[in-house]
């Protein structure tokens, strides 16, 4: 229930800043090019709070909390007064309707440029593109456990999320990629790492598996050095040097796997049972786990227990394999530039393989994902939160401009059109694509939906 408020809440604080600020644009500059405000809302439906300003507009806040608008003076909707007409939108010349409409889109863009900004200031920290297990394509490429992937066809990768974007595309264009590679010692290699042979089955969520990839990861053994006072596992008779061997039957590999499995069967106050190795003695024990607080709306289970973390060995490596992106204030500016570019060449080139077919529509979140994701970055750090505020804008950006009728883009293909032809697109033609518009909006809305369900029960 808590997870739940908190993704409700998140996804509230995220919503309310992005629309705010893409109304915010198309606000800013209809005032400046002389269009008269009628009211300034975040959210549609009944209003939840409202103030008119003196200079006539008014500004609310909505219940329904899934866009807003600017409604502007606009003789095609309401009588305009003979004083006021020169502040009609629709007597504008096209040139600065184009101006207005596209405004809120590009505040989306300055704000994800902003967010990035920001969190490059913070700095985030990032796991490097370093491999662990290999098989299949790529370990007939060449590639080792432990090498790093410096770039793909001349492109740098510094993060896995990098890296992992990039070989998206290119396992979704079947292609072959060259690929730089690292070793531990430093020594570096090129291999030519061939897409052309994935499986027909293959799926872009599961790129990295298909291709024959995992992530590095520390591999600490699951052995409790330590026991907490007055803790679960005290009270069940845990010990220091006590090993997992498997919770509730599930086998225990290495010390990552104690954490993710107590969360999976401890749930709604379940008691576990833990199969202990004491001295080459396996020991059955039974425990439920506590609550513990991670963030305002959010907590974990805990047993009480901790190991004795890793060896020399294993913390240079974990040295090599994370790091933290931080920059100073002018070179967070060419950062934030280059994210925003990364990320929106990414978008749209998978808008465009869905469009063909060459990618799934599984790829579209709706808003159960997009509060999922609000929830664990903002639990996660205000850099991830940033990171999430930045990606968001910058997709609702990408959307509005997309030329689908009731979307900023729509209107500005009317616009586009009208400046070619000399005069406006008929009421007629505008209303047809209204419709048009609103259907592949629910389309869309739907597909997203029902993709978001999909995720929750599979």
């Amino acid at each position: 229930m808590i997870e739940f408020l908190g993704s409700i809440w998140w996804l509230l604080v995220a919503l309310g800043l992005l629309i705010t600020f893409h109304e915010f644009g198309h606000f800013w500059v209809a005032r400046r090019l002389g269009v008269k405000v009628l009211r300034f809302s975040v959210g549609f439906g009944s209003a939840l709070w409202s103030r008119k300003a003196k200079d006539g507009t008014e500004y609310m806040v909505a219940a329904i909390p899934l866009g807003g608008y600017v409604k502007m003076l606009d003789e095609r909707e309401d009588e305009v007064a003979a004083d006021e007409v020169g502040q009609a939108f629709n007597r504008k010349p096209v040139t600065h309707r184009i101006a207005i409409v596209a405004a809120g889109p590009l505040f989306n863009l300055v704000f994800a440029v902003a967010a990035f900004w920001l969190m490059f200031m913070f700095g985030i920290p990032e796991s490097r593109p370093i491999v662990g297990e290999v098989s299949g394509i790529a370990a007939a490429a060449g590639i080792h456990p432990e090498d790093e992937i410096i770039s793909l066809d001349g492109e740098r990768t510094l993060t896995w999320s990098h890296a992992t974007l990039a070989l998206v595309t290119h396992a979704l264009d079947r292609d072959q990629v060259r690929v730089l590679l690292e070793d531990a010692d430093g020594r570096q290699k090129d291999i030519l790492l061939d897409l052309r042979q994935l499986d027909p089955a293959f799926s872009e969520e599961r790129t990295l598996e298909f291709i024959g990839l995992e992530r590095w990861r520390a591999i600490i053994p699951a052995i409790v050095a330590q026991v907490t006072d007055d803790s679960p596992a005290q009270r069940a008779g845990l010990q220091p040097g006590d090993r997992f061997l498997s919770i509730n039957g599930e086998e225990i590999p290495d010390w990552s796997w104690v954490g993710f499995l107590v969360q999976k069967h401890g749930a709604d106050g379940q008691t576990i049972r833990l199969t202990m190795d004491r001295n080459g003695e396996a020991l059955e024990f039974e425990i439920t786990p506590a609550e513990e607080k991670t963030g305002t709306f959010s907590t974990r289970l805990v047993l009480g227990v901790s190991n004795a973390g890793a060896d020399d060995k294993t913390r240079a490596a974990i040295e090599r394999a994370y790091m933290v992106l931080r920059h100073g204030p002018v070179e967070s500016v060419s950062a934030a530039f280059g994210e925003t570019w990364r990320l929106a060449s990414s978008t749209l080139g998978m808008l465009g393989r869905m469009l063909t077919g060459s990618a799934s529509v599984k790829n579209l979140s709706g808003p159960i994902s997009i509060a999922q994701f609000a929830n664990d970055s903002a639990n996660a750090g205000l850099s991830y939160f940033l990171f999430f505020l930045g990606l968001i804008s910058l997709s609702l950006g990408i959307l509005n401009l997309l030329p689908i009728p009731v979307l900023d883009g729509g209107h500005l293909l009317y616009y586009l059109i009208e400046l070619v032809k000399g005069s406006p697109v008929s009421d007629k033609v505008q209303l047809t694509g209204q419709y048009v518009g609103l259907a592949a909006l629910f389309g869309l809305m739907s597909l997203a939906m029902i993709n978001d369900i999909l995720r929750l029960v599979g």
